[in-house]
């Protein structure tokens, strides 16, 4: 793995493994401003991975910083910088997208509702916003969260296959949110994926066929 500089969120020694499997070694990894690629095959661990940089999931060992804050130290400010949410979430089944937005913005004092909304169009979801998620199609409802994602304002944003069960015109935009955000100064995007975005620069790139 290259060389990450301007580090956004750190992790120092982290361990972590399933009873079956050892996912990661006292792994260090920095993660830049910028787009950073998480790539790797099937059960090769890029959704446990962004559950543990999210806080979500606990590591037997090791240490996760983010914007000045370490996350056994100050878990709410840590977790208020790092977005992550599961489209399939069964709690969030009986409201609605804004609803769910809503729902976020304690959590997330960047949010942006206004940005939210100027999305729904490019995501397709016009029509969409008042019904509540379970009448959603599994495509709908995935764009429902990278509206989410785009609008929270967080410094890092973790997204777990991000063109899955997206029309051909969703997915044109969302290339298109990437490629604006990829050049933010301050804020890092981390995109979990079997091959990377078309057209988006690349900060970083973590194999995880490389961990050990």
């Amino acid at each position: 793995m290259s060389a990450a500089p301007f580090a956004v969120l750190k992790t120092a020694g982290l361990c972590f493994a399933y009873p079956q499997r050892t996912l990661f070694t006292n792994w260090d990894c920095a993660i830049p401003t910028g787009i950073t690629l998480l790539q790797g095959n099937e059960s090769t661990g890029k959704t446990t991975l962004l559950r543990l940089l999210a806080g979500e999931q606990h590591a037997q060992s090791g240490r996760l910083h983010c914007g000045g804050v370490w996350l056994d130290e100050e878990p709410k400010l840590y977790r208020e910088q790092v977005f992550r949410t599961d489209p399939r979430a069964e709690d969030s089944e009986s409201i609605t997208p804004m609803q769910f937005l809503a729902r976020l913005a304690p959590r997330y004092p960047r949010l942006d509702m206004a940005l939210g909304k100027e999305m729904v169009d490019g995501l397709s979801l016009t029509g969409h916003m008042d019904k509540p998620l379970y009448m959603l199609s599994t495509g709908s409802r995935r764009k429902v969260w990278l509206l989410a994602a785009f609008a929270a304002g967080a410094t890092v944003t973790l997204l777990d296959e991000p063109f899955a069960a997206l029309d051909a015109m969703s997915i044109a935009f969302v290339h298109e949110l990437l490629q604006e955000t990829a050049a933010h100064p301050n804020r890092a995007w981390v995109v979990a994926d079997y091959t990377a975005p078309q057209g988006v620069p690349l900060a970083h790139t973590i194999a995880l066929t490389d961990l050990p």
